[in-house]
């Protein structure tokens, strides 16, 4: 978140770009790849790299806190470490801006609830997976393109190959609630362009991370109680919120002052890929042959569908 990590969407358009992630609040689109373009791609990839390796830290602390456990230590991290870098301005809004900013917040929480209660029930490269399924979806739908019901189609294609024709050797719950978690990422996508247009540079994201831990903090108690107070949990829990959260962004966030919002879509395509990386070398979570090739063909849909959506905006009168 994500996931899974999870970077907010441009502020420049309430249709987004991309099927998986979506530029920072007040970052932009992006300016097209100059001389030394390998700079910002290699960002990305970082970023990439670093959500899906704290997404697999943070099953291996699961066993001390449980899912919503962790989720609350990485909210709570997250929301400290952004108020202190942005200080974002908490008057001057409007009461829809606050409204704004609490809906995205609340949905980022459901966001990685969903999601951390799916990897502790599925593997991370199959979940991931399931979860990119939302905001690939709202991609497919905000085309209304004939050519996306091919994406659509080759990505249902991967979930059944995924499900083994029927998620028999998956954990059916856990497959629910990464579904789920990707239906939460799809309204993330929305709500976070909507926060960027109301809010100047990270400051959206910062106030609704601590929306997001105020209201999963209840959750997180519950399963919890003092083992959220532990040395070594809350360690291990700041090194989950800072691979998952606090570097991603920051990564992300230089590297589309210089990178096309669509070229970044098309590199995020990739993390369902990177998750079962993450997977098999923190988790010793192996993939068979058919689940690798599930992965192959949502990643492909994914592409595909960012790919559609960057030839629709040239080909569209100016």
């Amino acid at each position: 978140m994500n996931t899974p990590s999870a970077a907010p969407s441009s502020p420049a358009s309430a249709t987004p770009v991309a099927p998986v992630m979506a530029p920072l609040p007040g970052t932009g689109g992006g300016s097209p790849v100059r001389r030394g373009g390998l700079g910002p791609v290699g960002l990305v990839l970082a970023g990439g790299v670093s959500v899906q390796f704290g997404g697999a830290l943070a099953v291996t602390l699961m066993p001390r806190t449980g899912a919503l456990g962790v989720v609350t230590l990485r909210l709570l991290v997250a929301a400290i470490v952004l108020m202190v870098i942005c200080r974002p301005k908490v008057r001057g809004h409007s009461r829809a801006d606050w409204a704004t900013v609490v809906v995205f917040g609340l949905t980022m929480a459901a966001m990685n609830g969903l999601f951390y209660q799916s990897v502790a029930r599925i593997p991370l490269g199959p979940a991931v997976t399931l979860e990119v399924l939302g905001p690939l979806v709202l991609s497919v739908v905000a085309s209304r393109r004939a050519l996306n019901l091919l994406w659509a189609g080759l990505a249902l294609g991967g979930v059944f190959l995924l499900g083994g024709g029927g998620f028999g050797s998956l954990d059916t719950v856990g497959v629910a609630f990464a579904l789920s978690a990707g239906g939460m990422w799809a309204a993330y996508i929305v709500f976070s362009a909507r926060t960027g247009r109301r809010f100047p540079q990270a400051d959206g994201l910062a106030l609704a991370m601590v929306v997001a831990a105020v209201a999963f903090l209840p959750l997180g108690i519950a399963e919890s109680g003092t083992r959220l107070l532990d040395p070594t949990t809350v360690a291990l829990g700041a090194a989950v919120a800072v691979l998952s959260s606090v570097l991603p962004y920051t990564l992300e966030l230089l590297a589309l002052r210089r990178l096309p919002a669509s070229t970044f879509a098309i590199l995020m395509s990739l993390e369902p890929a990177v998750a079962a990386t993450a997977g098999f070398l923190v988790l010793h979570q192996a993939l068979s042959a058919t689940e690798a090739l599930a992965i192959a063909l949502v990643i492909a849909a994914s592409m595909g569908a960012v790919r559609t959506q960057v030839g629709r905006g040239k080909a569209a009168p100016k």
